[in-house]
């Protein structure tokens, strides 16, 4: 019998779980090899003492169903002595002397439980990531339908009922083509992924999304093809800025091309890279012939083009690196000749190396020549008594030629400002608008003899023009040190008229405004509604209108202004026959070095 014992404790050492057994009074009666590495030796010991180093019984002890209603117990524990996770079994044995122990098998489970903790967390750390990270995630059958998508993907597409949208049909409900969709299939299944693949999804409101799709296909331990499972990026707000910058591009360049002026750019060895219409109109040769095959030394003469670079790197001709307005004359190769006004610029590097130059060519021969026959058309109007009446039909034409040149100039602001300043197409547009101010100057001076257009009336918010000649002049008020008040009406009505008249007669006052302000100074503008009525009122802080003046101001030909170019005095009388002609008024009220105020009634249309 003894030797039948000795054989059954060498049994239970081998087992690697624990086993112990105890009596109804707690104390252990064995520990085999595994419970006493674990737990040292504790036979003779209370079992609470020995597994949980406490004189109370352990909170799982399962007392009552084993000795006293003799049932088997199992669960699931942790003892901090150990650090260890354990799947416990506690049954009742029954000795032959009448009395009662229990016999506990501790199953070390530690190493699953941390596995099972860890797949729990990465379970958890992938529903997070599906639930809240920003681009869309799906998994899609291969027959065509959503099987799971994430909230991202709903919003993306604008959906918020998750089973409509699973109930979509991917080709002809979401792709925007179809064909897109057995295309994208074909591909994947071939290559089994897609990387960053472009596609234009529709949403639900039926707009289209463009999209980036980075997806692989799901298969089955037989590998047969169960589907499609990727992320969604949403392209479209990129798309429409590439967009936007691709047209922006398009229309610098079409306005480059379509110039009338000659744009060159060359290299810091005069090699042609750019050459437009408008240089092979002037200069006779096209861009195939120079453009990286010629270079500006032969088409310019040379002690000129020498000269124009030691120009443009002295500071005395407009900054260092520029060169404004630089008459040139010179005899093309077929004799005929040229004459007109370079302004150029040099282009550096970040490091102030110098990269190219950009010119552009103005050919003035044609105004140069119209200028000099205006010139003596005037002398001898000067001497007519027909000056007055020859005046007021002059004038019309001179201003109806500043508007679409105000245009461009607006035009090309707006453009400004949507081109970093460090963007070599910003430089260009800088040397466009300061030639189309120049341009502007110069046809202050010629006085053309033609009927102007006949501008078709429309109803236009007085605030709207305002508004947009504000953008033209806010850095000229700017340099100019003028602060701006604005007074205006919340309901200014609408006027009817032509827009391009009305601008013209704001812009000559906010002209003579700055004029009149030549230290800066305070402008205010405001708007009033009195009765059927508009009431535009301009004052400023500048030096005034001398009383023996003020009756003269709206009369042609009459300034106080000694500039040639802004001496011609017929601004205020266009703007009193644009404003008659609309049915309106205006008045004006000074009090000299101190005020003065141009106020223009305008009736509202009906």
């Amino acid at each position: 019998m003894a030797d039948h014992t000795s054989r059954l404790l060498d049994a239970l050492d081998a087992f690697e779980d624990g086993i112990y057994i105890v009596n109804d009074d707690y104390t252990i009666e064995y520990m085999n090899k595994f419970m006493k590495a674990l737990f040292g030796d504790g036979v003779g010991k209370k079992c609470h003492q020995v597994i949980i180093k406490s004189d109370k019984p352990c909170a799982w002890c399962k007392y009552d169903e084993i000795f006293i209603k003799n049932k088997n117990s199992h669960s699931q524990i942790y003892i901090a002595s150990v650090d260890k996770n354990f799947s416990l079994s506690e049954h009742p044995v029954n000795n032959q002397d009448g009395t009662r122990s229990k016999l506990s098998i501790y199953n070390d489970i530690t190493h699953s439980v941390q596995q099972e903790a860890i797949l729990k967390a990465s379970r958890e750390s992938y529903q997070r990531l599906f639930t809240h990270v920003g681009c869309g995630v799906f998994i899609s059958s291969k027959q065509g339908r959503f099987l799971d998508v994430n909230p991202a993907l709903l919003k993306i597409l604008g959906y918020q009922d998750k089973d409509e949208f699973l109930a979509l049909d991917l080709a002809t409900e979401v792709y925007l083509r179809p064909e897109d969709r057995q295309e994208y299939t074909d591909i994947i299944e071939k290559k089994g992924k897609v990387i960053d693949y472009e596609l234009k999804w529709r949403k639900r409101d039926g707009n289209i999304l463009h999209i980036l799709l980075t997806s692989n296909v799901r298969y089955d331990t037989n590998g047969k093809i169960l589907g499609y499972e990727g992320i969604v990026v949403d392209q479209t707000r990129r798309k429409k800025h590439e967009n936007q910058i691709k047209e922006a591009h398009d229309f610098l360049d079409k306005i480059i091309s379509c110039s009338t002026n000659a744009i060159m750019a060359m290299n810091m060895k005069g090699g042609i890279r750019l050459w437009n219409q408008g240089a092979e109109n002037i200069f006779g040769f096209s861009s195939d012939q120079v453009v990286d095959k010629m270079s500006i030394q032969e088409i310019f003469p040379k002690k000129q083009t020498k000269m124009i670079m030691e120009m443009m790197r002295d500071d005395d001709f407009g900054g260092k690196g520029k060169l404004n307005s630089y008459p040139l004359t010179f005899k093309r190769d077929d004799k005929r000749l040229i004459e007109g006004n370079l302004s150029a610029s040099i282009l550096y590097d970040e490091q102030g190396k110098e990269l190219a130059s950009v010119a552009i060519f103005v050919d003035l021969k044609e105004l140069l020549t119209t200028e000099r026959q205006l010139s003596e058309a005037r002398q001898h109007l000067l001497q007519s008594e027909k000056l007055a009446a020859m005046g007021r039909l002059t004038s019309q034409i001179a201003h109806e030629l500043n508007n679409p040149l105000f245009g461009i100039m607006n035009t090309l602001e707006l453009m400004k400002t949507e081109i970093s300043p460090q963007n070599k197409r910003r430089r260009l547009l800088d040397m466009s608008l300061s030639e189309i101010e120049r341009l502007a100057d110069m046809l202050k001076k010629m006085l053309s003899f033609s009927k102007p257009d006949q501008r078709e009336r429309q109803k236009i918010d007085i605030h709207t023009v305002i508004d947009e000649l504000m953008l033209l002049y806010k850095k000229r008020f700017r340099e100019n040190s003028i602060k701006v008040r604005f007074d205006l009406t919340c309901d200014p009505g609408l006027v009817l008229g032509s827009k391009d008249q009305l601008r013209q007669i704001f812009i000559n006052l906010f002209s003579n405004a700055m004029y009149a302000m030549p230290e800066g100074g305070d402008l205010e503008i405001s708007t009033k509604p009195v009765s059927s009525k508009l009431h535009i009122t301009i004052r400023d802080t500048g030096t005034g209108i001398k009383p023996e003046h003020i009756h003269k101001v709206f009369h042609s030909f009459f300034t106080t202004k000694t500039e040639s170019v802004q001496g011609v005095g017929l601004g205020l009388s266009v703007c009193y026959g644009f404003i008659k002609d609309h049915g309106g008024d205006i008045v004006v009220e000074s009090q000299e070095g101190q005020w003065t105020k141009f106020t223009i009634t305008l009736p509202v249309a009906d």
